[in-house]
């Protein structure tokens, strides 16, 4: 008998076999009234155990239906967009879920990159899931600083190559987050552009007054060269970052063209 035969067989068996575990703990339930002591003693035994593990499995199951799904790439977007990402560090569970006492330009995942200059790290890096409601991107990275000494402290984060191929002067790259912090300072987000010998950079500071943040990078006020573009990443460079918790629960881009004048 095939497999997929044998996996169809099984199933309906189990069917067959749960409604008839249905049928039996319905009709014990209808007879409790008159039931004799000892028959109903072993069957509230019973039913106790049986509800021990469905109740197990409906907390597993409510918790695990709630959180945002795994591999997730979906997310609010220009209607105009003509490419969108969101980071593997957002979407999926990496090997490593975590780093302590970070040393600069170590990794998480493939994308991320953190660098600083502290001859002493006090930095902890680690992905975590996100469990809330409103949260679409199925995990979070939170940084951990306690003291600090360096002078500057920020997460590098690589660009696919979809999203140098066809990139022109007349584009806006969007970035959007959402970020948590226990104490305000100061974010900025730095978009580098490799075309040929030379790098284009375009510096936003984040407006984390807002629960939703949101840049766009205008390709307009650069010298692109846009038959040499190699490369895209984005700096989040962290100001005054000591004894302070950063979570980032999202962080995507999409690209789209400025409207013709």
């Amino acid at each position: 008998m095939a497999t997929g035969q044998m996996a169809e067989r099984q199933s309906f068996l189990d069917g067959l076999i749960q409604r008839a575990a249905l049928r039996r703990l319905k009709r014990a339930a209808q007879s409790a009234p008159e039931a004799d002591l000892r028959a109903l003693r072993r069957q509230r035994a019973q039913a106790r155990q049986l509800k021990q593990q469905i109740d197990e499995l409906l907390h597993v199951a409510d918790n695990r239906l709630a959180l945002p799904l795994i591999g997730n790439q979906s997310f609010p977007r220009p209607h105009d967009a003509d490419w969108a990402w969101r980071p593997e560090l957002w979407t999926g569970p990496l090997p490593v879920k975590g780093i302590s006492s970070v040393q600069s330009k170590s990794m998480l995942g493939r994308e991320a990159t953190l660098f600083h200059d502290c001859a002493q790290s006090e930095l902890t890096l680690r992905q975590l899931r996100n469990t809330r409601e409103a949260d679409l991107a199925p995990f979070g990275l939170r940084l951990d600083v306690f003291r600090f000494t360096g002078s500057y402290l920020s997460l590098a984060i690589d660009l696919p190559e979809e999203a140098a191929r066809g990139l022109k002067r007349r584009h806006l790259v969007r970035l959007e987050t959402i970020v948590e912090m226990e104490k305000p300072i100061e974010i900025f987000a730095r978009l580098n552009i490799r075309h040929g010998p030379n790098t284009e950079q375009l510096v936003r500071e984040m407006p984390l007054h807002q629960d939703d943040v949101m840049i766009e990078f205008d390709l307009a006020y650069t010298k692109l060269n846009e038959k040499r573009v190699e490369k895209l990443w984005l700096d989040i460079i962290f100001e005054g970052p000591q004894m302070n918790q950063v979570t980032l629960r999202d962080l995507t881009f999409s690209r789209r063209p400025r409207a013709e004048l």
